[in-house]
């Protein structure tokens, strides 16, 4: 079995435990911006795991951090939107690489980078133009919802 599919079959608590000491060693500055945005993206939440708590409620939210993209390691935010649907983009911030995206309850849901105040629809559309950068789509992913498995992908 490959490194890929054996993170992958762990699904993504085990990933993110095996991952999170990593976290802050990861990014390619010290103060967390400049992050890579995450592709290749493919793997599988419990949905009735502790660590997925939070999706549970609408409006909640998990990060996630996995090593089973193409390009190593992932950041993606996934969260129940208002109306019980469950929705994923990169928490990498596309206005300065910061790894500070959440899920808001404001303006029927929305993506939020509270290091310089980026906001984004849940198709990551830009909402606001933040100091005199070019707003930017936030990248977002497909899920599928089987039972309790929530699957998150390209």
């Amino acid at each position: 079995m490959e490194r890929k599919d054996f993170l992958r079959s762990l699904g993504a608590s085990a990933a993110f435990a095996l991952t999170f000491p990593c976290l802050k060693g990861c990014s390619k500055d010290a103060e967390g911006g400049d992050r890579i945005v995450p592709s290749g993206v493919d793997f599988t939440v419990d949905l009735s795991s502790s660590s997925a708590a939070a999706l549970a409620s609408n409006g909640g939210f998990i990060e996630v951090a996995s090593n089973v993209a193409e390009n190593g390691l992932t950041d993606i935010v996934v969260a129940r939107n208002l109306e019980g649907n469950l929705v994923a983009a990169s928490l990498i911030c596309s206005h300065k690489g910061y790894a500070e995206v959440e899920f808001v309850s404001q303006d029927n849901g929305i993506f939020y980078c509270d290091v310089h105040g980026s906001r984004f629809g849940q198709d990551g559309t830009p909402l606001n133009q933040v100091d005199s950068n070019p707003a930017r789509a936030l990248k977002v992913f497909n899920t599928e919802l089987d039972g309790t498995t929530l699957r998150v992908f390209e």
